[in-house]
C-alpha cells in the first residue's frame, strides 16, 4: 500500500518506516526536522534511510520505496497539495511536539503541532479520503487517574500536562471528524516507549548521558515511579497490526481509541540498575520530590487491541535495555 508516515524522522516514526519498508510498501515520510533536540540525531536516521541532508520544502527519493518529504505540517496548503498529488492509501499521524516538561515552559509549539498540525492533517483525510487514518496520542492523557491498568473507558478529562492536554484534545477533534465525515480513525495511546534511536529529552536516554559521563542524574519522587516501558519494535508492531483494521465505516462514528504497551509496570530504580549493568557504570542519584506535570504510574490494559489483532510485545526489558545500550554506545563511540 501506499503509506504515509508523519514525524518520520522521528523516534517511532523512523523504526516504523523501516518496518513498513521491509514488508514491501511504499513510504512517504513526513518531517520539518525542528530543533527541539539535536537535529543532527534526525538526519542520522533519515541516513539509515538513505536520505542525506535534504533541504526544507525539498522532496527526496530513498530506500526501496520510500520518498521523504521535508514538510511543516502547519503548512496546510502544501500538504494538501501533497495528498492531492500522492493519494496515499493510509496515513500514519505521528508527527507531535512531545515532551511533558517542554510543555510547561514552551506551551504554544504543542499547541501549534499537536491541534494545528493535526487538524491539517484532518482536513486533508476529509477531502482526499484513505482506508485507514492512525493517529498518535498517549498515555499521558490518563492524567491524575490513579485506577490501573488504565482502560480505554477511564476518565481521561484532568490531564495534568498541557502535552496530555493536547493529545486528549487530538482525540476529541479526531471522534468529532470522525462523526461529521466517516473517516475510518484509530486513536493510539502509547505507553513510555524506549529503544536504539530514541528521543534524547526521554529519561532512559538522559540517563545514560549523565551515568557516562559521571554526573548525577535527578531521580523523581524518590524512585517510587512505575513506567510501563515499551521497546519501540513492540509499538511499531502494534501500530502495523492494526492497518488492515480500520473501524467500519457502516458504524455511526468509525473511531476507536487503543493503548499499546508492554503491561508490566516497572519501578524506576529497577529500570535505572539495568541501565548501569549495560551501560557499565554506576549512577550518582539526587532524589527529588515528584516534579509538576507528572504521574507517578503508568500500567496499560492492552486486552482490546489483544482480541482485535492478537498484539502481544515480546520485548522483555533486559533484552531491550541491553538493545538501546549496544546501540547508544555504537552511536556515541563509547568503548
Amino acid at each position: 500500500m501506499k503509506i504515509f508516515v508523519t514525524g518520520a524522522a522521528g523516534f517511532i516514526g523512523f523504526h516504523l518506516c523501516k518496518s513498513l519498508l521491509a514488508q514491501g510498501h511504499e513510504v512517504h515520510g513526513i518531517d520539518n526536522i525542528n530543533h527541539y533536540y539535536d537535529p543532527a540525531l534526525k538526519h542520522a536516521r533519515l541516513l539509515e534511510l538513505g536520505i542525506s541532508q535534504p533541504e526544507s520544502g525539498s522532496d527526496s527519493k530513498g530506500v526501496d520505496h520510500f520518498a521523504f518529504h521535508f514538510l511543516d505540517l502547519m503548512e496546510g496548503e502544501k500538504l494538501m497539495a501533497l495528498f492531492a498529488k500522492e493519494r496515499p492509501e493510509v496515513v500514519i499521524h505521528l508527527a507531535a511536539q512531545a515532551g511533558v516538561r517542554h510543555s510547561i515552559t514552551e506551551p504554544q509549539s504543542f499547541i501549534d503541532s499537536n491541534i494545528q498540525g493535526f487538524f491539517n492533517v484532518l482536513e486533508c483525510v476529509r477531502k482526499h479520503p484513505v482506508m485507514h487514518l492512525l493517529y498518535a496520542s498517549s498515555s499521558s492523557v490518563y492524567g491524575s487517574n490513579s485506577e490501573t491498568p488504565f482502560r480505554e473507558s477511564a476518565r481521561t478529562n484532568q490531564p495534568v500536562s498541557l502535552y496530555g492536554a493536547t493529545k486528549k484534545a487530538g482525540e476529541v477533534i479526531a471522534h468529532s471528524y470522525v462523526e461529521l465525515y466517516k473517516i475510518p480513525a484509530t486513536g493510539l495511546r502509547f505507553f513510555t516507549v524506549y529503544g536504539p534511536w530514541g528521543r534524547p529529552d526521554m529519561a532512559y536516554y538522559k540517563f545514560a548521558d549523565l551515568i557516562t559521563q559521571g554526573k548525577t542524574i535527578d531521580v523523581y519522587n524518590d524512585g517510587q515511579m512505575q513506567r510501563d516501558f515499551t521497546y519501540v519494535d513492540d509499538i511499531v508492531e502494534g501500530i502495523i497490526s492494526l492497518i488492515d483494521y480500520p473501524p467500519s465505516r457502516t458504524m455511526d462514528t468509525p473511531h476507536r481509541i487503543l493503548n499499546i504497551g508492554r503491561s508490566s509496570p516497572v519501578n524506576l530504580l529497577a529500570f535505572i540498575e539495568l541501565l548501569e549493568e549495560n551501560i557499565g557504570k554506576k549512577a550518582n542519584k539526587n532524589y527529588l520530590p515528584m516534579q509538576i506535570g507528572e504521574i507517578e504510574t503508568t500500567y496499560a490494559d492492552t486486552s482490546a487491541l489483544r482480541e482485535l489483532t492478537g498484539y502481544s510485545p515480546s520485548t522483555d526489558l533486559e533484552e531491550g535495555i541491553r538493545k538501546f545500550a549496544s546501540w547508544y554506545k555504537s552511536y556515541h563511540g563509547i568503548t
